[in-house]
């Protein structure tokens, strides 16, 4: 007495053991919403690029920086490229704290204070920092060819 309908019935179940059977489709989803983050990431990058977010200040602030490290390794006679047109070493905001001919100071740019903005002029209250001893005083940057350079302090 055998059942030829049971036999299929019992193929069938041993091929699935109850379990629905598998897709790729899941895994099809995921790839295309990634591809869509990834794509929305890259757009926005392109549209809105990171130098468009930097503020004035944090460009400024980056030049006193720059200047101070330039300073630190070339003394108060720092590279053409890192001050404005015209800068002389005398007035420079490092002067006092440096003498001329010294190189190789540790130079710290202790605090900033706030940044005055007028066209392509700026000023900035830095307190920097030489061998342990503190200065604040006010600096005075140009903006030339899009870089805020810093400049000579002005003549009292």
């Amino acid at each position: 007495m055998t059942d030829a309908g049971g036999a299929d019935e019992q193929a069938a179940g041993k091929s699935g053991d109850g379990e629905p059977p598998r897709s790729i489709t899941p895994f099809i989803v995921a790839a295309v919403v990634a591809a869509l983050v990834l794509g929305g990431v890259l757009i926005a990058g392109l549209v809105s690029p990171v130098e468009k977010n930097v503020t004035d200040s944090d460009r400024i602030a980056g030049a006193v920086r720059e200047f101070a490290e330039a300073s630190s390794r070339y003394g108060v006679e720092p590279p053409r490229e890192a001050v404005c047109p015209g800068f002389v070493p005398a007035r420079s905001p490092l002067a006092g704290q440096l003498k001329p001919g010294e190189t190789g100071k540790d130079i710290e740019i202790a605090r900033f204070g706030p940044v005055q903005v007028n066209g392509d002029t700026a000023t900035i209250e830095v307190t920097s920092e030489v061998e342990g001893e503190e200065k604040t005083a006010t600096w005075w940057l140009f903006l030339t060819d899009g870089d805020w350079l810093v400049c000579n302090l002005p003549v009292e």
